[in-house]
């Protein structure tokens, strides 16, 4: 009788342990922000990365037709080859700002980046500890979230932006 109610258990045990691996194992698990797209962004202050003053905030948004807020850093190599993309929508485009949001990167070497493939942003935050890219739902880089001037978010690009997004951005803005 006790060697039975052992292996009804051990039995039960296992076809609860099967079900719950079925369900974790079918779940999404994939980190979704695409519903962010069409709400207002949340309230934000931004710090400088050259003098750790505040220095750009919502209100700033309105200022411009369109903005989009980049987040990059210097080690990360997804992030160089996107760099020409910016370059040539702030050469080529005057109705957009673009913000630069420096990812847990050092000082030095994100201006040495900037340095060495020029600086398309009309603003450079820091984003130290990571806090300030978890409030806009990015969770790796490079991200990119167009925003109008009316703070409500257009568009978000998770990865690097290449010829396709570059396109796209354009056609949004004109």
């Amino acid at each position: 009788m006790k060697i039975n109610i052992i292996r009804i258990s051990v039995f039960i045990f296992l076809i609860f342990f099967i079900i719950i691996m079925f369900v974790g194992l079918t779940k999404n698990n994939n980190y979704n922000t695409k519903n962010l797209v069409g709400n207002e962004i949340s309230e934000f202050q931004l710090i400088s990365l050259n003098n750790n003053e505040t220095f750009f905030e919502n209100n700033d948004l309105i200022n411009s037709q369109f903005t989009l807020i980049n987040f990059f850093a210097s080690w990360c190599s997804p992030c160089r080859l996107e760099h020409k993309y910016l370059i040539k929508l702030k050469e080529e485009n005057k109705k957009i700002k673009i913000v630069g949001i420096n990812f847990k990167d050092k000082k030095d070497n994100a201006l040495s980046f900037l340095k060495e493939l020029g600086n398309p942003y009309e603003f450079i935050a820091k984003d130290s500890d990571g806090s300030v890219s978890v409030l806009f739902g990015v969770y790796g880089i490079p991200e990119s979230i167009l925003i109008n001037n009316e703070q409500k978010i257009i568009k978000k690009f998770i990865g690097p932006i290449n010829q396709s997004h570059y396109k796209e951005l354009v056609q949004i803005i004109n």
